[in-house]
């Protein structure tokens, strides 16, 4: 079987053409501020990868979709890490609809058209940054006549320029003091919301990771999701959920990163088949532990375990990712090097794995706590 076949074959099977369309585009154009990947992907329906065939999309299982995610990620970086939110607020929104089942306006006016309009979700969720789980609130909504007004930023938000659809958790502050939290689906052409640039580094800079900013946002009851009453448990078990999914699609994406430049080393026949065989065994590795993870989510298996494993796994793929970028690099030459922008552009975008939370540093006291037989608490 030739390298990363198993990713091709089931882009091609789950979004026939797609990757046809990303191979014709000249890779420095894919990689700009101006790229078509995002629209090429909207095009092909990878926005209903994973919506659920009931509600109209594709129903991909976690292990075809980590495939997926490898295989648009060899071919377009900027568009993996861009759409990795988008996956994860997807999972989101529909493992919340239990919660929400006296809401029926929610699933009319939100889940019944994420798959016919083929949406484009962007995140305002914490992503675990320090101190914050991946629910903890970046904005706050006060009550207003029919709904709420709300105000908050995120920065980076991928998608900011081409989203359809913000999702977000926000702090909903009563008249009294009180505060607790909700969950905001926004629609993104609203007035007061407002896109800022942020993304000053060349790698990746088609992921559109600008800033997003909610100034008095009006935003009607039935799109900020108020938390029923005995939540705590469950909104527990979906911030677990979140960090499963969150660290399994980005460790994917990066190891698609990586996967291009060992491609490139194995077209132009650098090295010697022991050096080529090495590194092809070295993303093999990063795939084989991301697909443990999903395979766990398949199985069920999930909680504080799985969400522990999911984070050591995208550690492991890391340090993976570091040995397989150092030795292709080599491998492919000074010349090379020189000749291709796209060596170094490749060479740079895999590392910014190491940049998205929770860190390894941060997470030092935790995974010690955990091996000592706490819970691992995402902090």
């Amino acid at each position: 079987m030739k390298f990363q076949q198993l990713d091709r074959d089931a882009c091609e099977r789950l979004l026939p053409g797609l990757a046809d369309r990303l191979a014709a585009v000249p890779f420095d154009r894919l990689e700009s501020p101006r790229s078509p990947a995002i629209a090429l992907f909207r095009d092909h329906g990878g926005t209903n990868l994973l919506v659920p065939r009931a509600y109209g999309g594709i129903g991909a299982s976690a292990l075809e979709a980590v495939r997926v995610v490898r295989a648009l990620a060899s071919l377009a970086p900027s568009l993996a890490v861009a759409t990795a939110m988008h996956h994860f607020s997807v999972g989101m929104l529909f493992s919340i609809g239990p919660l929400y089942a006296h809401n029926s306006t929610f699933r009319t006016a939100v889940l019944d058209v994420i798959a016919k309009n083929r949406s484009l979700i962007a995140s305002g969720f914490a992503e675990g940054r320090s101190g914050r789980g991946i629910l903890s609130p970046t904005a706050e909504a006060r009550e207003a006549p029919g709904g709420y007004l709300v105000t908050g930023s995120k920065k980076p938000c991928s998608l900011s320029r081409s989203m359809d659809l913000l999702t977000a958790s926000v702090a909903l502050r009563a008249d009294g003091g009180g505060t607790e939290m909700g969950l905001l689906v926004l629609p993104a052409d609203r007035p007061g919301v407002s896109v800022h640039d942020f993304w000053s580094t060349f790698p990746l800079v088609a992921a559109e990771s600008h800033e997003v900013r909610l100034d008095g946002v009006f935003v009607e009851t039935e799109h900020v999701l108020r938390t029923p009453p005995n939540a705590a448990e469950k909104l527990d078990e979906l911030n677990e959920a979140g960090v499963i999914w969150f660290q399994m699609i980005i460790a994917a994406s990066y190891a698609g990163v990586a996967g291009a430049l060992v491609d490139l080393v194995l077209r132009e026949r650098r090295g010697s088949a022991a050096d080529r065989a090495r590194l092809c065994l070295l993303i093999d590795t990063a795939a084989f532990l991301v697909e443990g993870i999903a395979r766990r989510i398949m199985d069920g298996d999930l909680g504080n375990d799985c969400a522990a494993a999911s984070l050591f796994t995208r550690f492991s793929v890391q340090d993976v990712i570091t040995r397989a970028v150092a030795q292709a690099v080599e491998m492919l030459g000074g010349m090379a090097y020189i000749a291709s922008p796209k060596i170094a552009y490749l060479a740079a975008a895999a590392q910014a794995v190491v940049f998205h939370p929770p860190s390894r540093l941060s997470m030092s006291e935790a995974v010690d706590d955990y091996y000592a037989g706490k819970p691992l608490f995402f902090s």
